[in-house]
């Protein structure tokens, strides 16, 4: 007896093989195949799974009304030597179609339903896994494990071991069958295609930092940046401040420690007891405060030129942001932006 081994990885090989089985399977019927004519009407979707057979998929469509029987489409698969061509996903195809019909819909691209589930920038962790569990259907406790076992994310390794900060926003496809960490993993190697392109690793010293500060620093820019053509003056202020040994007093630091979000910081949360206080402590707090996009990761490895010391967003609607070296200044935008704050 021979025996014959074979590894196969990824679900559109499992396909291709399954696939190919499944021709095997149904194909040697003597019986010639019932099948519709023409290219059908109504819509319907059906799903291929991962490791789904041609005989799986016929029978997916015969079930849907797609097709007149399984058979009928896995001999279209077998004579037009398509084994290896369907893959998984959810398709829009037609009831009542010929096998060769369905057929060309499954190969075409523009018959593919795609979900996709859009992270805003700037959300922090617990935000970005609400809206992934909304989104998409996995189950919330899933991302909640997932990001509590952080060597399964593929973290870079100047992530220490935390995901804030590198689940990269950005617009992601999700796939039948992913997981949470499917999902959380596709961030995170987009994080590090952002990385790259912005040359996070090979920039970063020059700013006295390390990657995981930059990423920091870019986190706290993304928060309190109203528009990204003052990310880089509010990295100035960043590094204005730490060249002098001073508290950098960002507002968004005491929202991260409170977990919450608002314009009125009062003297007594500058009091809060955490790391994140940057009215309490100088330097950078320890880690992200949020996940940063490709804008503020520049801006952070960028900063304008300038002597900026302050800088106060005065028309939070309008995203109006105000710099100064004066503290006479500072104090003319703060009232400005309480007035602000008192008629809305």
């Amino acid at each position: 007896m021979r025996r014959t081994a074979a590894a196969v990885a990824g679900g559109l090989a499992l396909v291709a093989v399954a696939v190919a089985y499944g021709v095997h399977q149904v194909v040697g019927q003597p019986d010639e195949a019932p099948d519709f004519s023409g290219g059908g009407s109504g819509t319907v979707t059906i799903e291929i799974t991962p490791g789904a057979s041609a005989a799986e998929i016929g029978k997916t469509l015969e079930r849907a009304g797609v097709v007149a029987s399984a058979q009928s489409f896995v001999e279209q698969v077998i004579t037009r030597s398509k084994e290896s061509g369907l893959h998984p996903g959810r398709y829009t195809l037609r009831r009542r179609m010929a096998a060769a019909s369905a057929l060309d819909l499954l190969l075409a691209p523009a018959s593919r339903v795609v979900r996709t589930v859009t992270v805003p920038e700037g959300l922090r962790t617990s935000e970005v896994l609400r809206i992934l569990a909304d989104r998409t259907g996995i189950p919330a406790k899933d991302f909640a494990t997932a990001v509590a076992e952080p060597r399964r994310l593929r973290l870079p390794a100047y992530a220490e071991g935390t995901a804030e900060g590198f689940l990269f926003p950005a617009t992601y496809e999700i796939e039948p069958g992913m997981t949470a960490v499917d999902l959380l993993r596709k961030m995170t190697a987009r994080f590090r295609v952002a990385a790259a392109k912005v040359k996070l690793e090979d920039l970063a010293p020059r700013m006295r930092l390390t990657p995981r500060q930059a990423v920091t620093v870019a986190s706290i820019v993304q928060a309190e940046g109203g528009v990204p053509a003052d990310y880089p003056k509010i990295a100035r202020v960043v590094y204005n401040r730490l060249a002098r040994g001073a508290k950098l007093e960002m507002d968004s630091t005491i929202n991260y420690a409170l977990n919450r979000h608002t314009l009125k910081v009062s003297n007594e949360d500058t009091r809060v007891d955490s790391p994140y206080n940057t009215y309490a402590r100088p330097g950078l707090p320890p880690g992200p405060i949020g996940n940063p996009g490709e804008s503020a990761l520049t801006a952070a490895l960028h900063p304008a030129e300038g002597t900026w010391y302050w800088f106060v967003t005065t028309d939070p609607r309008r995203k109006i942001t105000k710099f100064t070296d004066k503290e006479a200044e500072f104090r003319k935008y703060r009232e400005e932006l309480n007035r602000y704050l008192g008629t809305n």
